[in-house]
C-alpha cells in the first residue's frame, strides 16, 4: 500500500457529508485500535465528524486463530460463516467456548471505552465505519450490523486495503464500500503496513474523550482553545480537567504556562489526591519556572472510599502505574512537549514503573520521600534520568532509596535534605524539594533536551 493511504480516506468521503443527519465517523473496535496505517509522516488527519467506536471481536478457529469463522459485536450482534465452521470441523461446544471468551473481552473493552461517556446516537444518521483493513470481512460485517441495530440510516464502510472477495461480500452488507486498494495478492492486513503495532486501550479512550470534548464544546483539556491549538500554545492557566485513563475518568488540574517546554505529571501517594498540599507546593514552583503540571487522582471516588476503609489499593503499584500511563496517553493527545513524572510515597513506585514501560514518553522522573523499591524488577528498565529525594531524618526510607538506586541503570542521583522527615514538614524542607525538582526538570525537559 502506498505511503499516506490513510490520509486519502477523508477526502474520498466528502460526498457523504450532509446525508441524513450525519455523517458520524465510527471506528471498528475489533481491529482499528491496535494498528496504525502506513504513512509518510504523522497520523491521518481526523475529520470533524463526531467520532465513536463500534466494539466487535473476531471469532477465530481455535487451532488457527488468525482464521475467522465469525464475529460478534456490542448489543448482541453475531455473524457466523457456516462454510468456515464446516471446513474447520468445529462443533457447537468449540464455537460456544470461543464466543464466551471473546464476549468477555468485548465487555471489558466496552467498559473501558464507554465509562464516563455516552455513546454517540446513530439513529437517522449516515455512519462511516473505518477499519485498518479487511481479510475475511466478518468483523466488518458485525460492525455494520451493530450500526443498523442502532438505527443508522446509511452505513458506509471505508478501508485503505482489503481482500477483493471480502469487498464484494461486504457490498451486500453496507450501503457503500470505499476501498482504496484491493490487491489480487492480498494475504493479510499486516503485510500492507510498515507499523502494525497495537494501539493501547488508554490511547483509544483518550482519543474518544478528546473527540467528545470537541463535539460538545466542553474543552476537556481546559479550554476550547486548548483543544483546538494544543495546550502548549494556548497557555492554560489552571484548568479542571477529566482524565480518561484505564477505563475510568479521573479529575485533575492542568496548568500549562504559555511556551512551557514540558509538562510534569504528578503521582500522589496512598491516602492522598490531586489536592495534596505538598504536591501543590512543588507544582507551584514548577509552574513559576515555566513548566506545565498535571495533578490528578489516581483512584476514582468509589475506589478512594474503599481505600479509606480497607486500603486495598495502597500497594497496588501495577494499578497506579496503569493509571499514570493512561493519563500520559491522554495528555499526549493534547501536547507534544516532553513529559516528566513526579511521584510521592507509593506514587514514586508507580512513576518509575510507568517510566519503565517500553515506549514511555517520560523524559525525567523525580521521587519525593518515595518508595522506589516497590517498583521491584522494573527499576532496571527505567531509561529516564531519575532523582530520588529523601529526608535525612527518614532513615528507613533513605535505606530503601539507596537500595533502589543501586538497581537503576539510567542516569540518577540521590539527594538528601538534611534534617527532613518523611513528610518534609520542617521549615524550608519542602522548599528544598521544590528547588531540586525544578532544577532536575528544567535540566531534562528544557529546550534542546530529549531526556537522554
Amino acid at each position: 500500500m502506498a505511503a499516506g493511504q490513510g490520509h486519502r480516506l477523508p477526502g474520498r468521503l466528502d460526498h457523504h457529508r450532509g446525508a441524513a443527519r450525519g455523517p458520524l465517523e465510527g471506528h471498528r473496535g475489533g481491529r482499528l485500535p491496535r494498528s496504525r496505517p502506513r504513512r509518510a509522516s504523522g497520523r491521518p488527519r481526523r475529520p470533524p465528524a463526531p467520532l465513536d467506536v463500534i466494539v466487535v471481536r473476531k471469532l477465530g478457529v481455535p487451532y488457527r486463530p488468525e482464521v475467522a469463522f465469525g464475529a460478534l459485536g456490542e448489543g448482541g450482534a453475531l455473524v457466523i460463516d457456516e462454510d468456515t465452521v464446516r471446513a474447520a470441523g468445529l462443533g457447537s461446544r468449540e464455537c460456544t467456548e470461543v464466543e464466551r471468551r471473546e464476549r468477555a473481552e468485548l465487555d471489558r473493552r466496552l467498559a473501558r471505552y464507554r465509562t464516563g461517556r455516552d455513546r454517540v446516537p446513530l439513529a437517522g444518521r449516515t455512519v462511516v465505519i473505518v477499519d485498518d483493513g479487511i481479510a475475511t470481512g466478518a468483523t466488518a460485517a458485525a460492525a455494520c450490523e451493530v450500526a443498523r441495530a442502532q438505527g443508522a440510516a446509511r452505513v458506509v464502510l471505508a478501508v485503505p486495503v482489503a481482500a477483493p472477495q471480502a469487498v464484494e461480500r461486504l457490498r451486500h452488507v453496507a450501503d457503500a464500500v470505499l476501498c482504496l486498494s484491493a490487491p489480487a495478492d492480498f494475504a493479510a492486513v499486516g503485510q500492507w503496513y510498515d507499523d502494525f503495532d497495537q494501539t493501547s486501550d488508554e490511547e483509544v479512550a483518550a482519543l474518544l474523550a478528546q473527540a467528545d470534548a470537541r463535539r460538545t464544546g466542553t474543552g476537556r483539556a481546559g479550554t476550547a482553545g486548548a483543544e483546538a491549538q494544543g495546550i502548549e500554545a494556548a497557555g492554560v492557566p489552571g484548568a479542571t480537567v477529566e482524565v480518561a485513563s484505564d477505563g475510568v475518568v479521573l479529575p485533575g488540574l492542568l496548568t500549562v504556562p504559555a511556551g512551557a517546554p514540558g509538562v510534569v505529571v504528578f503521582a500522589h501517594g496512598s491516602g492522598s489526591s490531586r489536592t495534596s498540599p505538598r504536591n501543590r507546593q512543588v507544582a507551584d514552583a514548577l509552574d513559576a519556572a515555566g513548566l506545565g503540571t498535571l495533578l490528578f487522582d489516581l483512584l476514582t471516588e468509589a475506589e478512594a472510599k474503599a481505600e479509606t476503609a480497607a486500603r486495598e489499593h495502597t500497594f497496588d503499584i501495577p494499578l497506579l502505574a496503569r493509571r499514570l500511563s493512561g493519563a500520559t496517553a491522554w495528555l499526549r493527545t493534547r501536547t507534544a512537549v516532553p513529559l516528566g513524572f513526579f511521584g510521592a510515597s507509593t506514587g514514586a513506585a508507580a512513576a518509575l514503573s510507568a517510566a519503565a514501560e517500553p515506549g514511555s514518553p517520560a523524559a525525567a522522573v523525580v521521587s519525593r520521600g518515595g518508595r522506589p523499591d516497590l517498583a521491584g524488577d522494573r527499576l532496571g528498565d527505567v531509561r529516564a534520568p531519575t532523582l530520588l529525594v529523601v529526608g535525612g531524618a527518614d532513615p528507613l526510607v533513605l535505606d530503601l532509596n539507596r537500595r533502589a538506586a543501586s538497581l537503576l541503570r539510567c542516569p540518577h542521583e540521590l539527594a538528601v535534605v538534611p534534617g527532613a522527615g518523611h513528610l518534609f514538614e520542617e521549615p524550608g524542607a519542602l522548599e528544598a524539594v521544590a528547588e531540586l525538582a525544578r532544577d532536575w526538570f528544567v535540566r531534562y525537559l528544557g529546550p534542546g533536551q530529549d531526556g537522554s
